[in-house]
């Protein structure tokens, strides 16, 4: 019985004139619009000032993505040991999700906190973007034929080529373990969007779901794959990394149970200017507008008293 199998595209670039167009970067790119804009929208939703998503995205996700390779040479070093300059080579595949989402994630916490935005509303409103992002991604691993699982000879299949470091020889497809991720993850973004209208999660409840229910996934997707990996006790790294991140989630989940959403999402625009002067300092401001303090001590406001003072 002959079986269709899914096809490994043939390659994984497409020349343009002198450049080369790589799908694994094509798919990062995508999925970092998709993020955007599910997360901008959502961001609007609550409160939040249009535009904010696309600012914070500017510089989270070079960071992303420098964390991601990090996390990639730091759990596989032996790759890189005879040619260090190869960890350069981001383009040729070798992203750790899990450092991916640490550097992007303390990254947008530090421009979030000097902006005096939510950091949990943010979190919370990128949480099924980012999700779907990842998802995009793994498109990446089908065009760079990387990242399959083990033989199988259900009818999805994945056609590997013989001459593949990963193949195992007399194989004739491998499970799809990159479907199996993207499938997983647009389920656990339906999921994550249908909770928060569900329950109106807020304190950074909607991240966290995100985080638990992705590492459930990770954890049963990383058992299947046979490319190269260090061990502990007879488990990948990335098992043990997953499971401190669902430990982590559902504890965080437990303990911010009954939170509900920001209110407001943003400070109040009480910061000074761009030219230094603040809102007490502007000449036209209501008196009524002046600090509480100075009426509770018998002050009279900054402008009033330098007029009498003027002879």
């Amino acid at each position: 019985m002959n079986v269709a199998y899914l096809p490994s595209p043939s390659s994984g670039v497409w020349q343009i004139g002198p450049f080369p167009l790589r799908a694994y970067a094509l798919a990062i790119m995508l999925g970092v619009v998709a993020a955007v804009v599910i997360g901008e929208r959502r961001w609007v939703a609550r409160g939040g000032t249009r535009g904010v998503v696309t600012d914070v995205a500017t510089i989270a996700v070079p960071f992303g993505i420098v964390g991601a390779r990090i996390y990639h040479v730091v759990t596989s070093p032996q790759i890189y040991l005879d040619d260090p300059v190869r960890a350069l080579y981001v383009w040729q595949g070798g992203l750790g999700i899990p450092g991916g989402i640490a550097g992007g994630f303390l990254a947008a916490y530090v421009v979030l906190r000097r902006r005096g935005l939510s950091r949990s509303a943010f979190a919370d409103s990128v949480a099924p973007g980012v999700v779907v992002a990842q998802a995009i991604g793994r498109l990446g691993n089908w065009f760079n034929s990387e990242l399959f699982g083990r033989p199988t000879t259900l009818p999805w299949g994945l056609t590997i080529d013989p001459d593949n470091p990963d193949a195992v020889p007399g194989a004739l497809a491998y499970h799809p373990t990159f479907l199996y991720e993207l499938l997983w993850n647009l389920g656990v973004a339906a999921l994550v969007v249908w909770a928060d209208r569900r329950w109106k999660l807020g304190g950074g409840r909607v991240f966290a779901l995100y985080l638990a229910a992705y590492a459930v996934g990770r954890g049963w997707i990383e058992a299947l794959r046979i490319d190269e990996a260090n061990t502990l006790f007879g488990l990948r790294l990335n098992d043990y990394v997953m499971a401190v991140v669902f430990v982590a989630a559902v504890t965080f989940l437990w303990l911010r149970r009954g939170v509900g959403r920001e209110e407001p999402v943003e400070a109040p625009d009480d910061h000074p200017d761009d030219d230094g002067d603040s809102a007490e300092s502007r000449p036209d401001q209501d008196p009524a507008d002046q600090d509480p303090a100075d009426h509770q001590t018998g002050q009279e406001p900054a402008a009033t008293t330098r007029l009498e003072q003027t002879p």
